[in-house]
């Protein structure tokens, strides 16, 4: 398993409009081979915003970065650049490789 989460520092007076977004958005990942799951979770208010992280779920490093190299990766970022408003500063990617799994 491999783990990628995107790390969103929102200014809180877009907080809702930055969940009706991601609720909303076409993300095409149904569609991509290797994908297993998305989440999006929302963390505390800290200094001046809230604490947002998205993360995706593979089967492996490679389905992971041919997902990055896609036309449905291009077409799901397409406008990102719109939104900046919302934030208190760009993402921040993080990547994590699975080393045990209890299910």
């Amino acid at each position: 398993m491999y783990l990628t989460m995107n790390r969103f520092k929102v200014r809180p007076e877009q907080a809702q409009a930055f969940e009706e977004l991601w609720a909303t958005r076409d993300s095409h990942l149904k569609t991509v081979p290797g994908f297993r799951s998305f989440h999006l979770l929302k963390g505390s208010e800290g200094e001046g915003h809230v604490l947002y992280a998205s993360h995706t779920v593979w089967d492996s490093e490679a389905a992971f970065l041919d997902w990055t190299r896609s036309e449905a990766f291009r077409a799901a970022h397409k406008g990102a650049g719109d939104n900046k408003h919302m934030y208190d500063g760009a993402p921040a990617l993080e990547v994590f490789e699975s080393v045990q799994e209890l299910v």
